[in-house]
């Protein structure tokens, strides 16, 4: 049982997975950063925070005061989301994309290679067998 286990947290894949989790975490405090300090004064630009700190549209209640929409919360949300996925994007995929085909290239393996249609000549003869294969005998 020990053994088993030894052999799973050595294997790369764990080690991979614990790197990952540590810099998307870092990653996500860094965009978190931007998103308030540079996009959340962009949108206080053309919505103004209500008595709670919350950008949005404000909406009259029914008991006479106002219900704030948090609009910017949303786009804040929305502008990271963005963020995070173009950088892992051009950081971590496009370049193992890059990476995968040059090996596949140097391994003589051509993933986007088809075969050639047959010509219009070669489609005539098949068709012309098939006829005469499948043309009864007169009697």
């Amino acid at each position: 049982m020990i053994k088993g286990f030894k052999e799973f947290i050595l294997r790369g894949n764990v080690i991979d997975l614990a790197v990952a989790v540590v810099i998307g975490a870092a990653f996500t405090a860094l965009v978190n950063a931007v998103v308030a300090a540079i996009i959340n004064p962009l949108i206080a630009i053309f919505w103004k925070p209500d008595a709670s700190g919350k950008m949005g549209f404000p909406v009259p209640d029914l008991y006479g005061g106002t219900v704030t929409f948090p609009i910017g919360d949303l786009i804040s949300a929305l502008i990271g989301f963005v963020a995070v996925a173009v950088v892992v994007y051009f950081v971590f995929v496009y370049p193992m994309n890059v990476w995968k085909s040059r090996q596949a290239a140097k391994a003589g393996v051509n993933e986007n290679a088809e075969e050639p249609l047959p010509t219009e000549q070669e489609l005539l003869i098949q068709i012309r067998d098939l006829l005469e294969k499948n043309q009864t005998p007169k009697v």
